[in-house]
């Protein structure tokens, strides 16, 4: 059975949810919308598809099953709800939103109507994530002690001036929210629910509202520390990187490839696995650290084959709703902390 799919928002990141469609065998992309009806005519005809008028025209399509919600975070409960209750499954890119009530509210709609959600987490399907998790899952690190996410990006000035709602709170978030989340999700991902958390953030280098650069010592719920740290005030830009202790051993991933594992039975690898050197994460060179629209199909791809066979299935997607929630509650109590100036006790 081949699904139908619409993108709402035709965005940077919606050409990587078009590119991900076109590799799946059981999916097509059907039409696209945006509030600004000329980029999603362009879009569309660069993707031989159909572009609606508006979001209303896309959701009564009936040979739409699924929708890409790729509009501002603070945006994707409202749209997402709307599509919920036209009974599309759901695509939500990350953050779930940008609040924690709009993500409830929006879990609560496509649970309402019946419909499976997936919040874009897709770096879970990278490789080496995948065998971080087999490692933990059999015990080999041992108990585990530390846990570190790191988000050392480089944006300039017209990044964020080239959209009025970049840099805001209340349709962005800043560095943490918009670009460290990812491994905030990874981060919660391998070590367990985070107690507590205490932060701070500041502006560094550019002139928005929200922070470009966060700090946070975190506690688990399973007594172990970790760290978060995420900034796009980082020139020239470095690989996104994991890393992982316990009493037994520890991995260390970078960009969604180990490139070291020391486990105390021996088990010891080190260099290699496709980590970004300094020149290629340049100001002007690929890769995401340095440019937003750098980023590898493969895992989008991923994690929508993973929608759909959730949706044939009737099983929950690997990334659902409440892990999208989980990673945003991190990052509401990292921006809480900083501003407080206090620890933060987190619910789950």
């Amino acid at each position: 059975m081949t699904r139908g799919f619409g993108i709402i928002g035709t965005g940077v990141i919606a050409a990587m949810h078009a590119d991900a469609i076109a590799t799946l065998p059981g999916a097509r992309l059907v039409a696209v919308t945006d509030v600004a009806a000329g980029a999603a005519a362009a879009f569309a005809a660069a993707r031989g598809c159909a572009a609606e008028p508006d979001l209303g025209a896309l959701l009564a399509r009936t040979d739409i099953d699924v929708v890409c919600v790729c509009v501002p975070s603070g945006l994707h409960a409202e749209i997402g709800v709307h599509a919920a209750k036209a009974g599309k499954h759901l695509v939500v890119e990350k953050p779930i939103d940008v609040t924690l009530a709009n993500a409830d509210r929006l879990i609560e709609a496509a649970r309402a109507a019946g419909v499976a959600l997936t919040v874009i987490s897709q770096h879970r399907f990278d490789p080496g994530l995948i065998e971080l998790k087999g490692l933990l899952g059999t015990g080999a690190l041992g108990r585990l002690v530390l846990g570190e996410a790191s988000t050392k990006w480089y944006r300039r000035q017209a990044y964020y001036d080239s959209a009025a709602w970049r840099g805001t709170w209340a349709m962005d978030g800043g560095s943490l929210m918009n670009q460290g989340i990812h491994y905030v999700d990874l981060l919660r991902w391998c070590m367990g629910p985070v107690a507590e958390v205490t932060a701070v953030c500041t502006t560094q280098a550019h002139q928005i509202e929200v922070e470009d650069t966060a700090l946070a010592i975190v506690r688990f719920a399973s007594g172990a520390v970790g760290t978060i740290l995420s900034s796009t005030a980082a020139f020239p830009g470095f690989p996104q990187r994991l890393e992982v202790t316990g009493t037994d051993g520890t991995v260390i991933v970078e960009d969604g490839q180990i490139v070291r594992r020391a486990l105390s039975d021996g088990g010891s690898v080190a260099g290699g696995g496709g980590a970004a050197d300094d020149d290629a994460a340049g100001d002007a060179g690929p890769g995401a650290a340095a440019d937003p629209a750098a980023v590898d199909v493969a895992a989008h791809a991923a994690q929508l084959a993973d929608l759909l066979a959730a949706i044939d299935e009737g099983l929950e997607p690997a990334v659902g709703g409440q892990a999208g929630r989980d990673a945003l509650e991190i990052v509401c109590a990292v921006y809480e902390s900083a501003r407080t100036g206090r620890t933060v006790r987190l619910s789950s």
